[in-house]
């Protein structure tokens, strides 16, 4: 059937198709009516559920109609439901205010994942209505070293950008790095003092990042003389003075040098485009907007007033100078003009919400956006709350300092190490295979800590918790896909064979809900990408390893008489793990 071969892993899409065309059976005159379908609750019983039939109830009682109640709207829905194989139809039932209860086919659900096996898990993908999105993510500032409040926008922005790039989208990955600020007048004139010869400059002579920062503030704050000239700094290196240039290039080639490390431990790509990338086409999207008389003077300042907010949008400052509301327009309009995205997602602090709605609104008041938020092109703000030591509040190290991103990944590989060597895998593993599980296990863990909880909100950093084998941890996932890995190993069959000559049952209940998960992977990626909240997909996946742990701790895999196509079920379920493991930057492990 068309609906099968148009999204052959999303049940849930495959299933509105389906009540599309009964609700045009159904209620002919309401062709706007749009199926609602959702997974079933548990007291329910069926797989998914159509929950029209009150709100159609609804349109057409007391008019000239067939029907006595929602009960019989729900009634005519399945019946009028086209014949397809995915659905059991002997199974279905109304119940209720007309739910239309749907069972899927056993015999469907397990021919859908042995086509998976054969084809390849990219078949599942779902398909967003967006051809180029483009994320905005990370964005350091130079000059200061990646810390703990690094972590949320790098892991979220990655994870974002992956299922976008397994849902077919053309994913630009950008690093809006701080690089253009008035803060770079002092650090060039510190650098000055320090190095009378830039050329001199390294990553090991300037040391310390975030000391050098430190240190050229503190001067700047106690030193008048040092104060202006690091003012006057500024504008040499904003009117192309060839020496301040170059020191300015030095500086952020250092910061990016330290940036990357963190990036390479991360497994994480971006394409730096910072401030001043945008720097020479503010003037010309100040005059856009102007042209289009949304600019007005207000105490000195060139501002855009804005319906609903009690301050303007400052876009050009009283002193003649641009701000981040400046470059954030033009970074947009280059986005919108010459990389041509249809969907751009920016990924920062809750602290910055009313930033993004005001230059948001101001991009729709210029016409780039459309008036509904949801139309295309798109613009979304993916807001975050902090990361929190075990006092609730922001962590930090004993001298309150934040802490540094690295020491942070450090900590989580030697913890992890500690806890393989506790168990012997010293002994049983080389050097190079313990390392590289301490390293997936520990910033695996750390990524998934940050991951699995709603993002809006803050989370309390834990290394015991996040490390822990037990509970909802990257630790316990990690060993549950190495244990489906060793069953497999173990019974010493060919899989590739298997997947040739074996017909996959789902006889069982356990193997049932087991494969009926599987195959809701589709609709949670495209839930997970349309949302915006890739805790959806933690979800999923721990939800995944529970249902093979009950499957397995009642069923035996090898030596039984189901053998070949249970073991196909663990190939199908390590299969979607890993790729779960992808879309959230965590590398597996096949061994523990």
């Amino acid at each position: 059937m068309e609906v099968n071969q148009e999204c052959p892993g999303n049940l849930k899409r495959q299933l509105e198709k389906l009540f599309d065309a009964s609700l045009r059976s159904t209620v002919p005159d309401n062709t706007r009516v749009k199926p609602v379908v959702t997974t079933s609750p548990l007291d329910r019983s069926g797989d998914y559920q159509c929950n029209n039939a009150m709100g159609l109830w609804s349109m057409i009682k007391g008019k000239d109609s067939q029907f006595k109640g929602p009960p019989a709207v729900g009634e005519a829905l399945l019946n009028n439901l086209p014949a397809s194989e995915m659905v059991d139809s002997i199974s279905c039932s109304v119940t209720g205010p007309g739910f239309v209860n749907v069972v899927l086919s056993t015999k469907w659900m397990a021919k859908s994942i042995a086509n998976m096996l054969i084809e390849g898990i990219d078949t599942w993908a779902p398909t967003p209505p967006v051809k180029r999105a483009l994320v905005d993510f990370s964005s350091p500032n130079i000059a200061k070293e990646m810390h703990v409040g690094h972590l949320r926008p790098t892991v979220l922005g990655d994870t974002l950008a992956r299922m976008l790039e397994f849902s077919k989208v053309e994913v630009l990955r950008r690093n809006h790095v701080g690089d253009w600020g008035t803060q770079f007048g002092m650090l060039i004139e510190y650098l000055f003092e320090k190095f009378p010869d830039t050329d001199s400059v390294t990553e090991t002579a300037i040391g310390d990042l975030q000391s050098f920062y430190r240190k050229s503030k503190s001067k700047f704050d106690d030193d008048p003389d040092f104060k202006e000239k690091a003012q006057k700094a500024v504008v040499r290196l904003q009117g192309g003075d060839p020496i301040y240039r170059k020191a300015w290039a030095k500086i952020c080639e250092v910061s990016r040098t330290e940036f990357s490390k963190v990036y390479q431990r991360l497994q994480i790509e971006l394409e730096e485009k910072g401030e001043s990338f945008y720097n020479p086409y503010i003037a010309n999207v100040i005059g856009e907007l102007d042209s289009k008389g949304l600019i007005e003077e207000s105490e000195g300042a060139r501002v855009i007033f804005l319906q609903g907010f009690k301050i303007p949008l400052i876009v050009v400052k009283s002193d003649g100078g641009f701000n981040y509301a400046s470059t954030d327009l033009t970074a947009l309009w280059y986005r919108l003009n010459e990389e041509k995205a249809d969907w751009i997602i920016y990924v920062t602090d809750f602290s910055q919400k009313q930033h993004f709605d005001m230059f948001f609104k101001a991009a729709r008041k210029a016409g780039w956006l459309p008036e509904s938020d949801k139309a295309y092109p798109r613009v979304d703000h993916v807001d975050f709350g902090l990361v929190n030591g075990e006092d609730r509040k922001r962590f930090r190290t004993r001298a309150s300092d934040v802490v540094r991103l690295v020491d942070l990944l450090d900590e989580a590989k030697t913890r992890s190490k500690t806890a393989l060597i506790e168990r012997g895998k010293d002994k049983e593993w080389t050097p190079e295979e313990l390392d590289q599980t301490a390293e997936a296990v520990g910033y695996g863990a750390v990524k998934y800590a940050d991951l699995k909880g709603n993002r809006t909100t803050g989370y309390t950093f834990d290394f015991d918790a996040m490390l822990s084998d037990k509970g909802n941890t990257a630790v316990y996932l990690l060993y549950a896909h190495a244990r489906i890995c060793s069953i497999i190993r173990k019974s010493g069959k060919d899989i590739d064979e298997l997947k040739k000559t074996v017909e996959l049952v789902l006889d069982h209940p356990e193997e049932r809900a087991l494969g009926l998960h599987l195959l809701r992977f589709a609709e949670t990626v495209e839930e997970a990408c349309t949302t915006l909240f890739p805790n959806v997909l933690c979800l999923y996946l721990y939800s995944l390893s529970e249902r093979f742990t009950s499957f397995y701790s009642i069923h035996q895999v090898n030596g039984s008489p189901e053998e070949a196509s249970r073991l196909l079920l663990c190939e199908a379920t390590a299969i979607v793990m890993r790729k779960c493991f992808h879309l959230l930057g965590i590398t597996p492990v096949y061994k523990i």
